[in-house]
């Protein structure tokens, strides 16, 4: 197939604060390169979602004006809340006797999708060129070495056949090529196993946000105050993880539960937990009564320093979450994945110097990330999801506490935790059943009209995104051994048995509501399923995520 191509002296693979990041300085660094940042949102921020709790410490490096930019910066953090939930009550921790990582002094709640948004407006102005709606669907190679990507075809049917207005991808070619999808990206997943970029590294691990913005009722809104919880309703069934409650701009709370994606029980259902979580009276008395204006959902990576693969490779780097640099003892990963994606920018830059080609293997990006505030945040912390999986919530927030309070993060010891997520699961037969309440219709929902109002949009005829490697396991072991979980991991319901009442059961998969959050492609039992982009601009439209 002919295809139309374009050259960059660097090409950046999506538009979040990592990809933002590394665009922006290195048009700083030099205001010749000539910088493209594809996305395959409908627009920037369209597929951004965070808490969020933001850090301002790589913004301030990076534009040291951003107040009088006008980020999009409004509301402090006016108070830090931790509970430790269980069924109908709760016990507040002293913030004495909390890891002084989980303090907020000093930093913002906000919408990272905004802030993508205005982050792009800053690139643009220096000259980067943006094209939202461009999914980057191939690597292009040359003798082991990156040399770009090719964009999904559009207008191909369910069948692989052209449609009438086909149009073949675009070959984008660059000397170097930065890889900033988010986490789990189905481009870095390719590079970390050609390159055997995860060698000697604990497994990655991932836990499930799933998330809604709330119009507060009258009388709730505390600007400012940031919640955090432990316990309820995970630990009624084994599981890991944690609730957020934020109150952010305009009167609108963010509220939102991440589950750890090492739970055992095959039956739990990260959704529904979410929906016991916002009927805690702790939660609930700043939700009732207000009004639910959008849903969403997003995978975390969150192995640490533990896990993070080698990020660079012939003719490119992983940045961001796409390699994994939350700092999950802060429970934030944005200024970190700016961070990344600005000593990126350095390496390439430097690399670039004298109109050099690129295609070079940066082994020195390893220096500068070591020689950085990034990897000393990322090292102090490379204990604290370790910690939490084995001693529990509570004697693991004990360890944690004393690491990070008394000895800095640096205890003379590394626990590692080298299960895989996917592996966890019992067999459904051994597990006790989960019986979930019906919605009420206040605070908690239903999973089709939680994805109409994440406004997502795919078009239905074109190949599914969501690719089986063998079409019976979903059957043959996922059902028989497991229930087939993805009927409930899934928090947008695109998966679902049927026919199971005459006794022909199959697996339907409903692309079209995929919220894009790669949860499958990574709690999968079988690793069965793999995540690929669908046409560009396809997925959920996040108005302020």
């Amino acid at each position: 197939m002919e295809r139309e191509s374009m050259e960059f002296d660097v090409l950046v693979v999506g538009a979040g604060p990592a990809g933002l990041a590394s665009a922006i300085r290195l048009k700083q660094l030099n205001s010749e390169l000539n910088v493209c940042v594809v996305e395959k949102g409908s627009e920037v921020g369209a597929h951004i979602l965070s808490g969020a709790v933001f850090e301002t410490r790589a913004l301030d490096e990076l534009l040291p004006n951003w107040q009088e930019l006008d980020a999009p910066l409004k509301t402090a953090v006016s108070g830090d809340e931790i509970y430790l939930l269980k069924a109908g009550g709760q016990t507040k921790l002293n913030n004495a006797f909390v890891p002084k990582t989980m303090h907020n002094d000093g930093n913002y709640i906000i919408s990272l999708g905004n802030l993508c948004r205005w982050l792009a407006e800053q690139a643009e102005g220096l000259g980067v060129e943006i094209y939202p709606g461009f999914a980057a669907a191939e690597l292009i190679q040359d003798d082991g070495i990156i040399k770009g990507v090719i964009t999904g075809d559009m207008g191909v049917g369910h069948d692989g056949e052209a449609k009438e207005g086909h149009m073949p991808g675009m070959e984008l070619r660059a000397g170097y090529t930065l890889f900033a999808e988010g986490c789990r990206g189905h481009l870095g997943k390719q590079l970390i196993a050609q390159f055997d970029l995860d060698k000697g590294k604990s497994p990655q691990h991932y836990g499930l946000g799933i998330k809604e913005v709330w119009q507060a009722p009258e009388g709730k809104h505390q600007p400012g105050l940031v919640i955090h919880t432990a316990g309820y309703p995970l630990t009624d069934h084994g599981a890991s993880g944690g609730g957020f409650l934020y109150h952010g701009d305009d009167g609108q709370i963010l509220v939102g539960l991440i589950t750890d994606l090492n739970y055992d029980n095959p039956h739990l259902s990260p959704f529904e937990e979410f929906q016991r979580f916002k009927t805690h009276p702790q939660i609930r008395q700043y939700l009732e009564g207000g009004e639910r204006i959008a849903y969403g959902a997003r995978a975390i990576a969150k192995g640490g320093l533990n896990s993070l693969p080698t990020m660079h490779f012939p003719g490119g780097l992983l940045i961001g979450c796409d390699a994994g640099t939350l700092n999950f003892a802060k429970i934030k990963g944005s200024h970190t994945a700016m961070k990344s994606g600005m000593l990126a920018a350095e390496v390439v830059a430097e690399s670039l110097q004298g109109n050099a080609a690129g295609g070079l293997d940066l082994t020195n990006f390893t220096d500068y990330f070591k020689a950085s505030w990034l990897h000393d945040e990322l090292y102090c912390s490379r204990n604290f999801g370790p910690a939490l999986h084995k001693f529990g919530t509570m004697a693991g927030g004990a360890f944690n506490y004393i690491e990070q309070n008394w000895f800095g993060g640096k205890l003379p010891v590394t626990l590692q935790d080298m299960g895989f997520d996917h592996d966890s699961l019992q067999l459904a037969a051994n597990a006790a059943k989960i019986s979930y309440p019906k919605p009420d219709g206040q605070v908690s929902f239903d999973r089709l009209s939680s994805v109409f109002v994440s406004n997502t949009f795919h078009e239905e005829d074109q190949p599914c995104h969501l690719r089986l490697t063998d079409s019976q396991i979903p059957i043959t072991v996922n059902l028989a051994q497991f229930a087939e979980p993805a009927q409930r991991y899934c928090p947008a319901g695109v998966y679902e048995i049927v026919g199971a009442q005459e006794q022909q059961p199959q697996l339907q998969i409903n692309f079209a509501n995929c919220v894009h959050c790669k949860t499958c492609d990574i709690k999968d039992p079988s690793q069965n399923i793999t995540w690929v982009v669908p046409e560009g601009g396809n997925g959920p439209n996040y108005p302020n995520m």
